[in-house]
């Protein structure tokens, strides 16, 4: 029989993504200190969003809006990178794009948390954009993933495949 193991993965559902920027951007047309700002939330591209509205407050608003939307859903705001609010002609535009996907360097950083920690039998092997760490016993992986919730990678981690 194989050992224990599990996958180490940044990934965002989509639908619950979706769902939250269909709230925030349905907030932001209903509430009255809002009205006139011309403040919208949309998706630009597959995983990139624009927030707009005509004063920098009002954007700096609705991002915030859309965070505690995202908040609600259960989605790490780590998930979400944005800009800082830019003038474009008369309109503030804020650019965010969601991440996903463990990137070589956090995979790296992510591989040596799991080898410092000093778990005999337990190594991570890097996957494509996921992480997936085996081991002799079980209580060692359950150590490996409270490990990795308490340490800050800069993104948001889920554990799938725990066998």
């Amino acid at each position: 029989m194989a050992d224990p193991s599990f996958d180490v993965v940044s990934k965002v559902d989509r639908q619950e993504f979706d769902n939250a920027l269909n709230q925030a951007s349905k907030e932001l047309s209903n509430r009255f200190d809002f009205r006139g700002t011309g403040a919208s939330v949309a998706w630009t591209g597959e995983e990139a969003l624009t927030i707009e509205a005509s004063t920098e407050e009002r954007a700096s608003a609705a991002l915030d809006v859309l965070k505690e939307k995202l908040i609600k859903r259960g989605i790490s705001m780590k998930a979400l990178d944005a800009d800082e609010p830019a003038v474009s002609g008369k309109i503030y535009k804020i650019k965010a794009t969601i991440v996903q996907g463990i990137s070589s360097e956090n995979a790296k950083k992510i591989a040596k948390a799991v080898r410092d920690a000093g778990l005999k039998g337990v190594q991570a092997q890097i996957q494509g954009d996921q992480l997936r760490v085996t081991g002799k016993k079980k209580d060692d992986l359950q150590g490996v993933i409270s490990l990795l919730k308490e340490g800050d990678f800069g993104i948001a981690l889920q554990f799938t495949n725990y066998r």
